[in-house]
Order: structure tokens, then sequence, then C-alpha cells
């Protein structure tokens, strides 16, 4: 049985990860689902290097809102090279979802934003993981988690 790691912070101001265990539900079985929940982005790392090694998951989603401050977006830069070298590191894949706080200035255009990344990004995790010609048949169309899709660029 596959096994998919979603790993979340208690520093954002959304349940980001129970929005993507609630759509990984909703859209699939013949999976276990292992959270594993930390106080800041820049322990999404070594979160999700444990999730690989100690739990044995498949692939896992990093799902972290950085603050709209330099130094959050720093922290969000680190953690995110972070990810990249645990990738590597595990010859897995992490999906990093991150929402930045300052992608808008309306908390329920911010609320809204965090739970449709995290579900979209859960529907990405288990096309990788179980259907990858879902992927090859979007690739060039310039699709976007979140916010509107921007479309293919024309000739």
């Amino acid at each position: 049985m596959k096994k998919i790691g979603v790993a979340d912070t208690t520093f954002a101001r959304f349940d980001m990860g129970g929005a993507a265990v609630d759509e990984l539900k909703s859209n699939g079985t013949g999976f276990k689902i292992i959270r594993y929940t930390v106080p800041g982005i820049k322990d999404l790392p070594v979160a999700c290097k444990k999730l690989f090694e100690e739990q044995d998951c498949d692939i896992v989603i990093a799902l972290g809102m950085p603050g709209s401050k330099p130094i959050d977006k720093t922290c969000a830069h680190e953690a995110s090279i972070g990810l990249i070298k645990t990738q590597l590191m595990c010859n897995k894949h992490i999906l990093e979802v991150f929402v930045h706080e300052d992608e808008t200035d309306e908390e329920k255009t911010l609320a809204w934003l965090a739970e449709k990344r995290s579900r979209e990004h859960a529907i990405n995790c288990l096309n990788l993981l179980f259907k990858p010609e879902n992927l090859t048949k979007n690739a060039g169309k310039g699709l976007r988690e979140g916010f509107r899709d921007a479309g293919p660029l024309r000739m």
C-alpha cells in the first residue's frame, strides 16, 4: 500500500494540512495518509525526511504559510532549499505548497487561496503517485494552483 505524507505547520493561519488530507481522502483509496505537524516552515525539510525514512512514505506534500515580513521570505527560501535537498537525498517527490500571506490583502481571499492550493496540490500528488499520464496531458497549459490559470502561450 502506498503512503502519502502530509507535513504542515502550526505557524500557518489556515489548516492547509487538513484541507489536503480531506481532498486526498475524497479522491482515492489504496493509500495511507501520515500527517506530521511541525512548528514552522524551516522544520518542514526534516519532517519530510522523517516521513520518508521513518514512515516509508512514497511522496510528501509540504504545506506552509510564510508571513509577509522580509525575514519570513528568507525563511521560506531557506525551507524551499531544504525541501529540494531532501527530495534529492531521498529520490522522492515533495510537493511544496506555500501560500505567502502577502499574496492578497483580504483574509477571506487568503483562506480561500490556502484551501484551494492545498486541495489542488493534493490532486497533483495523487496524479504523480498513481496517474502521471494526467500530468503529461496538461504539460504546457499554464496551470496554476490557487489563482486563475495563466493558460498556454500561443504562436
